[in-house]
């Protein structure tokens, strides 16, 4: 998937973008956290100017130590950027909260489950915040099934360069 990923073209990631800053504004969401790229992850750099343009504040993720959820800095386009753990980079901004949740993967299903790099940053996250999320990559990241464990948190929707895609989490049902 990392290879697929990589092999997308800068036309699929314009479109994939621009289906997600049009998915953004339709929502109310003031606060959005997006993420600065590691290597050959989407490139959001765009995106966040284009939010910042239009009134949103983006927050970007700082990497906690395993096992902690991920707090989120404000950036704004002169942000300094500091170098973090994994090779990932945070803006010196003030700690904030977001109103909304963008969630880069490595593969996806149509339940809204999606593959990380397995630390559950992102599952720990969500949980803790229990705000809106949006789960971005390309179309050829899905699969049937990805797999799942009892922490993981689907993503209600998903935004690849061909479109937005509701999901449709699996209804659990308690016996008696």
């Amino acid at each position: 998937m990392t290879q697929l990923r990589q092999a997308a073209s800068p036309d699929d990631e314009e479109a994939l973008r621009g289906f997600l800053l049009r998915e953004i504004l339709a929502r109310p969401a003031h606060k959005v956290a997006a993420v600065w790229p590691l290597g050959g992850e989407v490139d959001l750099r765009p995106l966040c100017h284009d939010l910042s343009a239009a009134g949103r504040q983006v927050l970007l993720p700082e990497t906690t130590p395993k096992g902690s959820p991920l707090i989120f800095r404000q950036w704004r386009p002169a942000s300094i950027m500091n170098a973090g753990r994994f090779g990932t980079s945070h803006p010196k901004g003030e700690i904030d909260i977001p109103d909304l949740v963008l969630v880069p993967f490595l593969a996806f299903d149509s339940f809204g489950y999606r593959l990380g790099y397995g630390g559950g940053y992102y599952d720990r996250t969500l949980a803790a915040l229990n705000v809106p999320a949006i789960g971005f990559g390309f179309a050829g990241q899905q699969l049937d099934l990805v797999p799942r464990g009892p922490y993981d948190v689907p993503v209600p929707t998903i935004v690849t360069e061909r479109g937005v895609i509701r999901t449709d989490p699996p209804k659990i049902t308690m016996k008696d």
